[in-house]
This record gives structure tokens, C-alpha cells and sequence, in this order.
């Protein structure tokens, strides 16, 4: 076989996975969002070997996306680490077998503090089955492993599910693009998801500005002044009326060069696009974008 046709046996192996996990989807989805949703503490995952490298993306999605989480290391979380637990907390535990002994060694004690448990695993009669409160069955017939030993069509089955109970808890929740990005400051997604207008924009005292009785001649003066392309057009009472370009007097002069001697109000642009200024610069480009312009009030 091939390393291409390897590849894509993997990749249609975990496929049919995910197809299937999809379809099996039932109540006790909605029961663990429930839970999740109540959560008065925080989320702990855990889970051992490739399983607890699951745990900590899926404890990093949820914590971005509106969800406090992390991963406790199972044995670790036997010699000291179970102090973090704390009541109102739950526990999402991650295990193919549902048979892991660090992992099963520590349901005792998470019961005993009745802590609420949500299990990931592929066994539904192992012991962290029988234990949790709540069992996502994640259930493969083969691994993609062309031994069928290594974790990986499991793996990549428990990491959607992982995937799916956050985008749920999202909704639930309501969380926003503003919410979203409170988590997410630095970076391009911070830009585009905080930067706004106000933070962008020419202050009043730099808009190139022209009463609309005044002549052409003057917009033209003030349009070169301030070296923005373009003017506002205001009325008496200081309302924005239109907007005049740089494209608008090269149009007027092709036609007739009378053009200067209209007052601004005659040859503007009524009605310019404008925006808040507690608008997102990115919306505010795309309406940009949308109407071909290159100046936004």
C-alpha cells in the first residue's frame, strides 16, 4: 500500500468516525451540556496517555470560549493535585477503556466529594462508565493504526466530542464576538475581533469639513488641505449632508470646468455611508469593500 492510499484510509477510517458519533448523539448530550451549563466552579479534565492530550485542548477550547477549564494529570492528581478540586466543580473524564488505573484509582475520591462526573469513553460497561454521572460513548470499530493499536480514530472521535460540547455551551450561553474576543486580545483574531472604529478614525478636528453653500473652489482648497481625498459636506446646523471626492471634482473638470463655481450642496454626494464608532473596524471595512469606497463617516 502506498503512503497515499495509507493516508487516505486513516483519513476515511476517521471519517466514518466522526459520521457515526454524530449520528449516535442522544440524551445524554443534552444532559452533559446541562451540567456543563451549571457548572458553579470550574470544568477539570483528565484523562491518561493520549487521552490527557485530548483533555488539555479540550480544557483550552472551552476556557476560550467562555467556559473556565483545565487538565489534572491523574496520577498526579493522586500524590497532591486533587487539592485543586473544589465543590461546585466538574470532572469530565476521558478514557477509551473506561479502565485506566490512574484514572479509575481517582473516582473514589471524586465521588466522595460529589463532584458531578461526565465520562468520554469507548467502554459503556467499564468502570468509569458505571461511575460518572453522564457517559459519552465514543465507540470505534477500528482504530486507524494499521496495527489497530494506536489511539487515533478514538482519539479524534473523543476530541469532536470535546469540540461539540463546547460549540453547544456556546450557544446556551449566548457567548458574542465581543465575549469571544475579551479572551483573545493579542494576535490578528484580537485585532479583528477589538479594534474598532473609534480606535482608527480622523478626530473631528482633522475631517475635512465645507458648508454646503460654499463653492466648489473652497471644497477643493480643503480637500487638499487635509489630504484625505475627500470632504464632508455640512449643513447649517452642522449635520452631515454629503460627501465630495477626489473622483467627483476629476469628474466634474472632464465635463465642465463651470463645475467650480456650484456651491458644494449642488454637486455632493448625499447621503454617505456612515457607521458608529463603537462599529468593528472589520465590518466596517467590509461595508467599505461592499460599496467600492474608500472613506466611511
Amino acid at each position: 500500500m502506498s503512503s497515499i492510499e495509507t493516508g487516505r484510509r486513516v483519513l476515511n477510517i476517521e471519517a466514518r468516525t466522526l459520521t457515526a458519533l454524530a449520528e449516535s448523539l442522544d440524551a445524554s448530550f443534552d444532559e452533559a451540556v446541562r451540567i456543563l451549563e451549571g457548572c458553579k466552579g470550574k470544568v477539570v479534565l483528565t484523562g491518561m496517555g493520549k487521552s490527557g492530550i485530548i483533555c488539555k485542548k479540550i480544557a483550552a477550547t472551552f476556557s476560550s470560549t467562555g467556559t473556565p477549564a483545565f487538565f489534572l494529570h491523574p496520577a498526579e492528581g493522586a500524590h497532591g493535585d486533587l487539592g485543586v478540586l473544589s465543590q461546585g466543580d466538574v470532572v469530565v473524564a476521558l478514557s477509551n477503556s473506561g479502565e485506566s488505573s490512574e484514572l479509575v484509582d481517582l473516582l473514589p475520591l471524586i465521588n466522595r466529594m460529589k463532584l458531578q462526573l461526565i465520562s468520554v469513553t469507548g467502554g459503556a460497561a467499564s468502570t468509569l462508565a458505571r461511575r460518572a454521572d453522564v457517559v459519552l460513548l465514543v465507540k470505534v470499530d477500528d482504530e486507524a493504526c494499521p496495527l489497530n493499536l494506536a489511539p487515533m480514530a478514538s482519539t479524534t472521535g473523543a476530541l469532536a466530542m470535546g469540540d461539540a460540547l463546547a460549540a453547544a455551551l456556546m450557544e446556551v450561553r449566548g457567548v458574542s464576538a465581543e465575549d469571544f474576543a475579551q479572551v483573545h486580545p493579542a494576535g490578528a483574531l484580537g485585532r479583528r475581533l477589538t479594534l474598532r472604529v473609534e480606535d482608527l478614525m480622523v478626530g473631528a478636528d482633522g475631517v475635512p469639513r465645507v458648508d454646503e453653500t460654499e463653492p466648489m473652489r473652497e471644497a477643493i482648497c480643503v480637500i487638499t488641505e487635509k489630504g484625505l481625498g475627500f470632504t464632508g459636506v455640512f449643513g447649517k446646523g452642522g449635520e452631515l449632508k454629503g460627501i465630495i471626492t477626489d473622483g467627483d471634482i476629476r469628474r466634474g473638470f472632464q465635463k465642465d470646468y463651470s463645475f467650480l463655481d456650484h456651491s458644494s450642496g449642488e454637486l455632493m454626494t448625499e447621503g454617505p455611508k456612515t457607521v458608529p464608532g463603537d462599529t468593528l473596524a472589520v465590518d466596517a471595512l467590509r461595508l467599505m469593500e461592499a460599496h467600492n469606497i474608500t472613506s466611511l463617516f
